[in-house]
């Protein structure tokens, strides 16, 4: 079977409750459940939390909690693979043979069910252990700045200040919506980022970190633009 795994633990310190604040109009993770759901992707859509009031919300909108996660995993520093280990070891645990799993994150309104489904096929046609989403910086990388004492610039590569911008490597980055994997590879907790996964490119408009009162505002207005020009197609 091909299960999605929602993680979304409560307790949100930056965005307090942003998992199922609302979200132009509905719960963040509502959009989330709902493009897995639409991609036709999936046997089951799961929310792994700890918290009952996010499966509430979730069960709400069509998604399944079969467990509450434990403790243990609930902590600000757990990370995305032992999470999503926990959820194909329980599904196996009850008899229940995963294939693929793909985490999806639950502050990823700008998803939609076709990345979902390019993740799934690149995934499978790569035989690779995980396929995820990425897009490119907006600037070259390689003309980063710091800061250092007292506010003075620095390169963070002096030596390509005369390369042309044409003629410098495009970069990529995660870009934070979603993992499609292997059960082995979960299991394995294999290093996602590494030449044994595959790229889903998403463009720029389509991608915006949830984690600051002003990355939510800025993901509102790219919902709503985006919203916007699908009325009018």
């Amino acid at each position: 079977m091909k299960i999605a795994v929602i993680p979304a633990r409560g307790g949100s310190k930056r965005i307090p409750g942003k998992n199922i604040r609302d979200f132009c109009g509905k719960p963040m993770i509502a959009w989330s459940i709902e493009a897995a759901r639409a991609s036709g992707c999936f046997d089951q859509v799961i929310v792994s939390t700890d918290d009952e009031k996010i499966a509430e919300v979730a069960r709400h909108f069509g998604a399944t909690v079969p467990f509450m996660r434990p403790e243990h995993l609930s902590d600000d520093y757990t990370g995305t693979l032992p999470v999503i280990h926990h959820a194909v070891e329980w599904f196996l645990g009850a008899g229940h043979a995963v294939d693929l799993a793909c985490c999806i994150y639950a502050t990823a309104p700008l998803i939609t069910p076709a990345d979902i489904q390019e993740g799934e096929g690149r995934l499978q046609s790569a035989g690779c252990s995980f396929a995820f989403s990425v897009t490119s910086f907006a600037f070259p990388i390689q003309r980063a700045l710091r800061l250092a004492d007292g506010g003075r610039v620095e390169m963070m590569h002096p030596e390509q200040f005369s390369t042309r911008s044409q003629d410098l490597e495009e970069a990529w980055h995660d870009a934070g919506q979603f993992y499609w994997g292997t059960a082995e590879a979960w299991l394995e907790e294999r290093m996602i980022f590494g030449r044994d996964s595959i790229g889903v490119p998403i463009p720029r408009y389509r991608v915006q970190d949830v984690d600051t009162h002003e990355d939510w505002e800025t993901a509102e207005y790219m919902f709503e633009a985006l919203r916007a020009r699908a009325r009018n197609d």
